[in-house]
């Protein structure tokens, strides 16, 4: 039979749309057409291939936890002078609130002799394996701008996270699984899902939010009545129509769209089985807590982190809220510790014993810090005071991938009101986890609008201390 060109074009549209949209998945830096996420090199070989954050949303209490001053208690109920408050970036509490001295206990743990608070007595048992960061200062005094500066390196919405960046930069060595997962635990976050978006880059990049329980993705399984056979007949149908679209108006989306549903299928053999924990020994269930009502859900996120790690996974974030105390903050604190320190030890010590920690970073912190003065939303009742929020001079905690352990970095004043001694900023912080992955934070860029962007934004500094 004869063909015109015009029945040549039609006939083989597919197979030239597929050739077409190889070529233009491989000008945008995908690796294949069908696997976009596929592993990639840094600039150099880093220590770290994966990342675990735990993102403990609202701000933990640092002098309630990691920076004990004792110097608080001479001005227990009493405000600071005006020349050592005058400065400070208050979102609720004028500088004249009284002071609210730490009831916690301290003392001296490890190698570094890092003073924990009684409220961590199980993160004392990995602290040699720890660096402490107690100078961490950021630009912002809220919840949402914080949380977006830490993670996209800017205060406003629409900028890839830091999950996006990472597999933006090194893809991902799990065929079945996304390359960034989130977790969540605890009530609500206040910048939601602005913490692991892809903003400008293709949503490929960006985190997919798995649930602990059921199937980890709604409507991951397959509708009643629908066999594998006819869902990956049909999958191939949407995807030979996809990429007759990509071809004719080369839009990234359909490529990630396309990768989706490829994914989606993958997973829904693998992602079962990442959620039974039948074959996991009894020991390891009870030393993160899997069984113990407190402990249960932020347990469950954490070992399923580990077993996220182990498939490959990039990027695991967990998110546990309700670390906000501007009131309560004594009943408060308590139990989000509760719920959250030896699931988190757990972590460190299980992913060490597995061989896993030397190529794993673990980094748990907040967008901010509290104040060393009290809130007290109703002041006739002086036990429910809380703190404010408080961004000059914090806590957070990083181990493994590169991460020189059992030690402290950085100081604050005896009042807690600001750093005195190499101080880490938030930029700083992304540019050293950008390094231990492998990567030169200036040079991972993304081409938008006419502009390179970068995770540091025109910031940042690699912090050679916390390197080992």
């Amino acid at each position: 039979m004869d063909w015109t060109r015009r029945d040549f074009f039609r006939r083989s549209s597919i197979g030239l749309g597929t050739m077409a949209l190889a070529d233009l998945l491989q000008s945008d830096g995908y690796a294949s057409a069908t696997d976009p996420l596929a592993p990639r090199n840094g600039h150099f070989e880093g220590k770290a291939k994966n990342v675990i954050f735990l993102f403990m949303e609202g701000a933990p209490s640092q002098m309630d936890l990691f920076d004990p001053k004792p110097d608080l208690q001479k001005w227990h109920g009493k405000p600071l002078p005006p020349s050592v408050t005058k400065d400070l970036k208050l979102a609720f509490i004028k500088p004249t609130a009284a002071v609210l001295a730490s009831p916690r206990k301290f003392e001296p743990v490890g190698q570094a002799g890092m003073e924990l608070s009684d409220l961590l007595p199980h993160l004392r048992t990995v602290s040699d394996d720890v660096c402490f960061v107690r100078s961490m200062v950021s630009d912002a005094f809220n919840h949402h701008p914080g949380q977006l500066l830490l993670f996209t390196g800017h205060p406003l919405s629409g900028r890839p996270t830091m999950g996006a960046w990472a597999v933006y930069g090194l893809g991902s060595e799990s065929q079945n699984l996304p390359g960034f997962v989130v977790l969540s635990s605890g009530a609500g976050t206040s910048a939601g899902s602005d913490n692991f978006a892809s903003g400008f880059m293709p949503s490929t990049y960006a985190g997919t939010v798995f649930r602990n329980s059921g199937d980890p993705i709604l409507y991951l399984s397959n509708p009643k009545g629908m066999s594998n056979e006819a869902q990956r007949a049909r999958l191939d149908a949407i995807r030979d129509l996809n990429q007759i679209r990509a071809a004719s108006v080369k839009d990234r989306e359909i490529a990630s769209r396309i990768h989706s549903y490829e994914l989606a299928f993958r997973m829904q053999s693998e992602a079962p089985d990442l959620l039974d924990f039948s074959k996991e020994p009894a020991s390891t269930l009870e030393m993160y807590g899997v069984n113990q009502e407190r402990t249960r859900p932020f347990a469950t996120n954490c070992l399923l982190a580990r077993r996220m790690v182990e498939r490959g996974v990039r990027f695991v974030m967990l998110m546990h809220a309700s670390w906000d105390h501007h009131s309560e903050i004594n009943k408060g604190i308590v139990r989000t510790t509760g719920a959250t320190d030896q699931p988190a030890a757990a972590l460190v010590r299980d992913l060490k014993q597995r061989g896993l920690l030397d190529s794993t970073l673990v980094v748990w912190g907040g967008e901010f810090g509290r104040t060393p003065m009290a809130e007290l939303r109703r002041p006739e009742d002086a036990e429910n005071a809380g703190r404010d929020h408080h961004p000059n001079g914090y806590t957070m905690w990083i181990a493994g991938g590169g991460i020189k352990g059992g030690q402290v970095i950085g100081k604050t004043d005896d009042l807690g009101l600001s750093v005195v001694e190499d101080k880490v900023h938030v930029h700083d912080l992304q540019a050293t986890i950008l390094y231990c992955l492998g990567f030169d934070h200036t040079r991972l860029t993304y081409r938008f609008m006419g502009r390179d962007f970068r995770l540091t934004d025109i910031h940042g500094q690699v912090v050679k201390k916390l390197l080992a």
